[in-house]
């Protein structure tokens, strides 16, 4: 191959094809998705109605300049602000969703009043930037896996006078599913003192959780939320979303952005049309529906297979942990489920394999699923 590897074996060189769930190697060979390319084709592979306004966009007009813009651009940014329930907030629509979390990151820093930063660490949020890097002058991280239930003794040492923004991602943890304790998550919440909440729903959002956004299960209420991956349903393209309040002190403050690809008509078609597709399939309900059959059909497994720990995750962001042994070869299993049609995620050091597949899956591609599992899973003895 021409192109640099980053460290991730290639099992399949030539995929040609793709249909809703499935992609379609040279063979014709076809593929159960069950990560939905990198997490980021809710509305499936290929899909018509998405291409489609791809095309009806670029016959008209696809870039423009910083002088110069389209309808389209605000009536994509109307409906994500209707979505999130921002009355008069703003939008910028970037191409990453590094990129738009950087951006909420900055935005939040040039207008709160206070020096740090609070997050979970071990929570991915950007490739780049301070989102990245989260220096200690800047930021204070909670390692939640010491967290031992009770708030107040886990959250003593935290100096909220000195918090100004709380930047949080609702559980996808690095493709690992960890999902924030929901009551030290409002006890954060209660002790935030006019700080900015900074939500990154990257891969949380768009329907991934059985909700349109991860934070809903929280009751949270942010000040900034960051979208990317299935807003452009493999598009590339992000959003970040503003309250009035930020929007105008970031105005007023002076702050500049810019690049060369932000607010493309062409990306602001993809996002209005998949927010259409999606309420008007109503893919959110079937999301939650579909999440509870196959994570109850990944648990029924663990009655057969000792080596399985947990199940755990919501909506359809789920992922099966294992047990650390010896003899056992989760590569070897992540590899066979492929070879078998299925592609799932893999995460080594966490020792499990992850099932994020499009909110279009459908229940007997589930069953299918796990009953090659299941074979795979009794091949080792485990």
């Amino acid at each position: 191959m021409k192109t640099l590897k980053c460290n991730y074996e290639m099992y399949n060189p030539n995929i040609v094809a793709s249909e809703n769930c499935h992609v379609i190697d040279e063979n014709g060979k076809k593929y159960v998705d069950f990560e939905a390319g990198v997490w980021a084709v809710p509305l499936g592979h290929n899909n018509k109605r998405i291409n489609d306004s791809i095309m009806r966009q670029l016959n008209t007009i696809s870039h423009v300049g910083y002088r110069y813009t389209t309808k389209i651009v605000d009536e994509a940014a109307a409906k994500v602000l209707e979505l999130l329930g921002f009355p008069d907030g703003k939008c910028v629509f970037l191409s990453s969703g590094s990129e738009a979390v950087e951006f909420g990151v900055q935005a939040a820093r040039r207008v709160m009043d206070k020096p740090y930063f609070l997050c979970l660490s071990n929570y991915y949020l950007s490739a780049y930037g301070i989102s990245q890097s989260r220096s200690a002058e800047q930021w204070i991280s909670l390692d939640i896996s010491e967290y031992k239930g009770n708030p107040e003794e886990f959250l003593a040492d935290i100096p909220f006078e000195k918090i100004g923004a709380f930047v949080f991602e609702a559980g996808n943890a690095s493709g690992t599913a960890k999902l924030p304790p929901k009551e030290l998550i409002a006890a954060i919440e209660e002790k935030l003192n006019n700080a900015i909440i900074v939500t990154d729903e990257v891969t949380t959002g768009i329907g991934r959780t059985g909700r349109w956004f991860g934070y809903e299960h929280y009751n949270m209420r942010p000040d900034i939320v960051a979208l990317g991956k299935g807003i452009g349903n493999g598009y590339p393209v992000s959003v970040i979303c503003l309250s009035k309040n930020i929007a105008e002190a970031l105005e007023k403050s002076g702050f500049r952005y810019a690049q060369s690809h932000q607010d493309d008509p062409l990306g602001c078609a993809v996002v209005s049309e998949v927010i259409s597709a999606i309420n008007e399939n109503n893919l959110i309900q079937r999301a939650a529906e579909t999440g509870k059959i196959l994570k109850h059909s990944l648990k029924s497994l663990t009655k057969k297979h000792n080596c399985i720990k947990e199940i755990r995750g919501q909506g359809l962001m789920l992922v099966m942990e294992f047990h650390k042994k010896e003899k056992f070869n989760l590569q070897k299993i992540h590899r066979e489920l492929f070879d078998a049609g299925y592609i799932t995620g893999h995460h080594a050091l966490e020792n499990l394999l992850r099932f994020y597949p499009p909110l279009t899956i459908e229940e007997f591609q589930i069953k299918n699923m796990i009953d090659a599992l299941d074979i795979c899973l009794s091949k080792i003895g485990a």
